[in-house]
């Protein structure tokens, strides 16, 4: 969908190329858009003089389009841990700006991939157009305004933290989409990702583990669903149930003076003192390009995390679970993700889920347990887990990983 918007709709941005492993699946798209297929290319130079002909092209090294002088901004959209932060990283130490399609890397690795962009002197960013962006833009707009935001969040249809890519698989395949991804969405995994983006971003809390979710009608009945003295304490990020319209984001401000309740009261905003406003679409194919214009223009992030990370997502069991299996990640059978306060997390010393697959446990867990580092062995190597040590060192918390990494070598 990126690739396709990106060829026809916005002339103003280049599509240079597309990396993938499967490189004839960017160039059936790209055939599609232009009635040309594109060339497969596998150096540098190759890339570069296509790009100067103004051609896009495909390649499966992506190290390519890190690297290349006629790319000024990399987009990463793998939904991967490891894979994608090699890649970011790549990037941003050859000085190009990154948009995250990437919720699942964000939310795990976020604020320690913030500090690098700005070593670099470029910006990183999540997108406009999915929730935590669409979210961001209408608050930074409320608050220019004069008004005081206490909560935002996404609205969500349904949860079941037991779904699995089994009983997502019909559903999938109507959407010609992967049934991993698609249970991500249905366990709750996603969205706990999607608001941990946006509490890094906005420094508001998860009200408590899993966050409060209430079932309303229209989402403008929020504001008086989440309780008043957190939202007035340090903020919440949160979720509106099976809410109208089905689809974007909102955003609660706080007003006390009398004066000025009757003045939204007039406007049709209710009788506060919370107010609820709400963006009733999220596009991320289609709103990407206002977050790549933002970057690369302007040197503006959409989202990104504003310093120590504010909160996490932990792993809890989808099933008993035995010692001596390895869980399988997001989207799968064993575990979903549901957001905690970092402080908390760091205090339990838990599992965040974006670093959970490969771990090999070392004890039986009960059902709808959260899982500690204490309960598994790390796979031998990674860099995410390399990376989380360092988030933890550099914002001065406990280096839980480097405990882990020592405990389990």
């Amino acid at each position: 969908m990126i690739i396709r918007h990106l060829l026809r709709a916005v002339p103003w941005i280049h599509l240079v190329a597309v990396a993938n492993r499967n490189p004839s699946r960017g160039a059936a798209v790209i055939a599609e858009m232009t009635g040309r297929l594109p060339v497969e290319v596998t150096a540098s130079g190759e890339l570069l003089a296509k790009a100067k002909q103004g051609e896009t092209v495909v390649t499966q090294d992506a190290d390519l389009l890190c690297d290349s002088s006629s790319v000024d901004l990399v987009i990463e959209a793998t939904g991967t841990i490891e894979f994608a932060a090699r890649k970011v990283l790549r990037a941003l130490a050859s000085q190009k700006h990154v948009v995250l399609v990437n919720a699942e890397l964000d939310s795990t690795l976020g604020p320690i991939l913030k500090t690098r962009a700005e070593d670099h002197g470029v910006i990183l960013t999540h997108t406009d157009g999915d929730e935590p962006g669409v979210a961001m833009t209408l608050l930074r707009y409320l608050q220019s305004l004069g008004l005081k935001t206490v909560a935002a969040g996404n609205l969500k249809g349904m949860i079941d933290h037991y779904r699995t890519p089994e009983t997502q698989k019909d559903f999938a395949a109507k959407l010609a989409m992967n049934p991993w991804k698609v249970a991500s969405f249905a366990d709750g995994t996603k969205l706990a990702m999607e608001t941990c983006i946006l509490a890094n971003a906005t420094g508001f809390l998860a009200g408590r583990r899993g966050m409060y979710g209430p079932k309303c009608a229209h989402v403008r009945e929020m504001g008086k669903l989440l309780p008043a003295d957190q939202m007035l304490n340090g903020g919440l990020v949160d979720y509106a149930l099976g809410a109208e319209p089905h689809t974007g984001a909102f955003v609660i401000v706080h007003e006390d003076h009398p004066r000025k309740q009757w003045d939204l009261a007039y406007f049709k905003m209710g009788e506060g003192p919370f107010y609820v406003f709400h963006t009733p679409f999220h596009l991320p194919h289609i709103q990407i390009a206002s977050t790549i214009a933002r970057a690369v223009l302007q040197r503006d992030a959409t989202v990104t995390p504003r310093g120590a990370p504010v909160c996490d997502v932990i792993a809890l069991t989808k099933r008993d679970l035995e010692a001596g299996e390895r869980l399988d990640g997001v989207g799968g059978f064993m575990a979903y993700g549901v957001i905690e306060n970092a402080p908390i997390s760091a205090k339990q010393n838990l599992l965040p889920m974006g670093v959970s697959e490969g771990c090999r446990l070392l004890r039986n867990i009960p059902k709808d347990q959260p899982i500690t580092y204490a309960d598994i062995e790390l796979p031998q190597g990674r860099l995410s887990d390399q990376l989380r040590a360092q988030q933890d060192r550099h914002f001065g918390g406990e280096t839980r990983l480097e405990e882990g990494i020592k405990g389990n070598s």
